[in-house]
């Protein structure tokens, strides 16, 4: 077999973590529970899929490397050139974690990219003008559409009348 194939969730639980209670037990510590004990959210957790598990831990272990979600929120703004903006910093501290680390992730790629084509094309390019455009027709007078129209409705009379 070839070792390109990806392991199960299952096989990477049992790999990486040791097991789905060791795992749980690592979500739990770095999980902000909220109003919920953590036995509570220990239980509730124990019955999630192991590949919704190991996505929780490494949101919950990148968002705690960040700083947590109120600067996760200001990162990610600022990352986006709009870090002054109150109103879109606050509307961004309701999304959820997952969805911030995602935005950071998009806003370094497309820095990344920009400079990357910066530093291979040289200097920017700059566009060809666009050719112009054909003139338009000039539109049939009312009369010459009316009467096609006509000749056809007449055609698609019966003939039968009695």
């Amino acid at each position: 077999m070839s070792t390109a194939l990806k392991k199960s969730p299952l096989a990477r639980v049992k790999d990486d973590f040791g097991g789905k209670d060791k795992l749980v037990d690592k979500i739990v510590g770095v999980l902000d529970s909220g109003d919920e004990s953590k036995d509570d959210l220990r239980k509730r957790l124990l019955g999630v899929a192991n590949k919704k598990l190991i996505r929780l831990f490494t949101v919950a272990t990148e968002t705690k490397q960040a700083g947590g979600h109120d600067k996760l929120a200001a990162s990610a703004a600022e990352k986006q050139n709009r870090g002054k903006d109150k109103d879109y910093v606050a509307k961004l501290e309701t999304l959820s974690d997952g969805r911030l680390l995602d935005i950071v992730r998009v806003a370094e790629g497309r820095k990344a990219n920009g400079a990357a084509k910066a530093s291979a094309g040289g200097e920017a390019k700059a566009k060809a003008p666009r050719a112009a455009k054909p003139a338009a027709k000039a539109a049939p007078k009312a009369s010459e559409k009316a009467a096609p129209k006509k000749a056809a409705a007449k055609s698609t009379k019966s003939t039968k009348r009695k």
